[in-house]
């Protein structure tokens, strides 16, 4: 099998297996709890939160520990627009994850915001003149993606965070597809609060973190024992929370020679498979895009039909994001560039990892040939 489906999960590291295993055995105690078991639970939590904040250039106390990208979102868009009396008012992106895009959906509907989508172009890429149009002086909250995790365009997120705050505005970052590709710095993005994934960068599924600057005000969403310094009530995962930070330290460290390698790979792909399909449209930035990712549309093809065709032949990968798999809907990310509906159903996107090699790519790209072939053969009317 040719696993080219990074950008949905990675395997887990065994360095961040190994790690964790301690406390999955004998170190199980509660890290909220007074006596030896707890202790030691408290100070591998304590030790993984800082190990985070580490790589983020963050204070430890900065990193609320969450159960993935998904709950960090919610926290960052409802606890940060809730918290912030300066009005309710929100801006996003019309491509950003459903996490985002469905938080910033309920406090219109619950709690009576007004969301603002700011405009992107044929590649996705948010333009800081056009996040200046948009922002009001009752704008509490910008949220826009670091990177894209269908198309992968990365966005200038220090530019557009800069224009938020000259605002008044607090900036968040959904920086889940970023990590282990992009420098990760809170400083040098200049965001209030950004949301991580455990499993993107080698830990298990089920963990995460957002981090918010400690003066950046945070509703809970989650309520009960005042956990993580009140902002995110529940026994911590301590197993969970020091797999990721094993893993997001790891991921950061071979972070330049994986992105120069897997670059290299991609471009070879692209090369590869615009050689034989020559009518395919690769989507996203040229340029500002995340390395690994490889975003297709076959004009005259079923996305769906070539994915399973290319499963047939071993190579597995999608047609999109996975947190929207199963829906009849074309991509909203697709559409929101420009695609038209019935080219967006024809998307399929290849997310390569640090493991991936050059004959897994050769092989995969005489795959994407046969597989279109095929199936624009059977669609043909």
């Amino acid at each position: 099998m040719i696993f080219l489906d990074h950008a949905a999960t990675t395997p887990v590291r065994r360095e961040a297996l190994e790690a964790m295993w301690p406390f999955l055995t004998n170190a199980f105690g509660n890290p909220s709890s007074h006596h030896g078991l707890g202790d030691e639970a408290a100070r591998a939590l304590a030790a993984a939160r800082a190990e985070v904040a580490a790589v983020i250039g963050c204070r430890p106390g900065d990193v609320v520990f969450a159960s993935g990208g998904t709950e960090a979102d919610n926290l960052a868009i409802k606890g940060i627009a809730l918290a912030n009396p300066r009005g309710r008012h929100i801006v996003v992106t019309p491509i950003e994850h459903e996490a985002v895009l469905e938080s910033a959906d309920h406090l219109a509907r619950v709690h009576g915001f007004h969301v603002t989508f700011v405009d992107v172009d044929e590649h996705g890429l948010v333009h800081p003149e056009a996040l200046a149009r948009v922002i009001r002086a009752d704008t509490t909250l910008v949220s826009v993606q670091l990177a894209n995790n269908e198309i992968g365009t990365v966005q200038p997120i220090a530019e557009l965070a800069a224009i938020a705050h000259a605002s008044g505005s607090a900036m968040h970052t959904d920086a889940v597809q970023a990590a282990g590709w992009l420098p990760l710095s809170l400083r040098a993005l200049g965001v209030d609060a950004m949301s991580l994934a455990g499993h993107k960068v080698g830990a298990p599924k089920g963990t995460g973190a957002l981090v918010v600057r400690g003066r950046v005000p945070l509703e809970p969403v989650l309520h009960g024992g005042g956990q993580e310094r009140g902002r995110r009530s529940g026994t911590e995962n301590v197993a969970g929370a020091v797999a990721f930070a094993t893993a997001l330290r790891l991921a950061d460290g071979e972070r330049a020679d994986a992105a120069a390698r897997v670059g290299a790979l991609a471009a070879d792909l692209v090369a590869r498979v615009t050689a034989e399909v020559p009518w395919a449209r690769l989507t996203g930035d040229p340029v500002r895009r995340l390395p690994g990712t490889v975003s297709f549309v076959f004009p005259g093809t079923s996305g769906e039909a070539v994915l399973l065709e290319l499963e047939r032949q071993g190579v597995v990968c999608s047609s999109g994001s996975a947190c929207a798999a199963g829906s009849d809907e074309p991509s909203h990310v697709l559409t929101a560039i420009g695609v038209p509906g019935e080219l967006a159903q024809t998307a399929v996107r290849f997310t390569l990892g640090a493991e991936t090699t050059a004959d897994e790519i050769a092989e995969a790209a005489a795959s994407v040939a046969r597989a279109v072939s095929v199936v624009r053969d059977i669609v043909a009317p």
